[in-house]
């Protein structure tokens, strides 16, 4: 499940002129992996720190490399996914990278086993901070199927209630139609059908890319930038997990 976060983080500079937009740094997150990212990381640091204060030998300098290797990787794969969203373009914050996709430069987002976007060159990028649940859809489609029914008994039990049994017009029994039933069936007339959060952010996003793709503010260059604050890290863990293994 993925939810949006009103909060701002800074964004590129944006065209002298450009109006303000409709969507101001909109992020998607994913709860589910930033909950399992602080639970990994303070499994890490606990095993990690005993390790460090309590281990003998080589084992605090395993310890360290060792966290020095994880501590990035959990991180970027669990807290650092975002995406970012405004009426000028789609920033998209992967465990790895940052891309930048102005919406004129944007051809399609599509979803299949993951959300992704594509841009006019036909490079796809994937949005990690809104999976795919298969869960999520196949709950979302009950939903649907149940409130469907409800609604197609509402209309048989008002269709129903009209006819009179010829002494003073009781309903027939067969007509009756339970509060839940109707209210189910309400929902679904005024709110659609039932979708999952990832899909529904999807759509928000497919709105406002056919709404935006001609804007003279959505134009430029889709740019890629590599995350070595998380990279570097990682790889000095790894070369020293290496060095410290092969020393014995």
């Amino acid at each position: 499940m993925t939810s949006p976060d009103p909060s701002r983080e800074p964004e590129p500079t944006k065209p002298a002129g450009s109006a303000t937009p409709q969507y101001k740094d909109r992020i998607y997150r994913s709860p589910a992996g930033i909950v399992g990212g602080v639970l990994v990381l303070g499994i890490i640091a606990w095993l990690g720190i005993d390790a460090v204060v309590v281990g003998e030998g080589s084992t605090p300098w395993l310890a360290l490399a060792t966290m020095l290797f994880l501590v990035p990787l959990v991180f970027a794969y669990t807290l650092r996914p975002a995406v970012f969203v405004n009426d000028d373009r789609l920033r998209v914050r992967n465990p790895l990278r940052m891309v930048v996709l102005p919406w004129g430069q944007v051809a399609s987002l599509r979803s299949g086993f993951s959300n992704e976007v594509v841009d006019d060159s036909g490079t796809a990028y994937q949005l990690w901070a809104l999976p795919v649940s298969v869960r999520a859809r196949s709950k979302a489609a009950r939903q649907e199927a149940r409130a469907a029914r409800a609604a197609a008994r509402a209309g048989q039990g008002g269709a129903g209630g009209g006819r009179g049994d010829g002494r003073g017009g009781a309903a027939v029994p067969g007509g009756a139609v339970g509060a839940a039933d109707l209210g189910a069936g309400a929902a679904l007339a005024a709110g659609g059908p039932r979708r999952a959060e990832t899909d529904r952010a999807m759509d928000v996003l497919r709105e406002l890319h056919e709404r935006r793709q001609e804007a003279a503010e959505a134009q430029g260059e889709v740019t890629v930038r590599w995350a070595y604050e998380v990279i570097a890290p990682a790889v000095a863990g790894a070369v020293l997990l290496a060095v410290l293994w092969g020393l014995g």
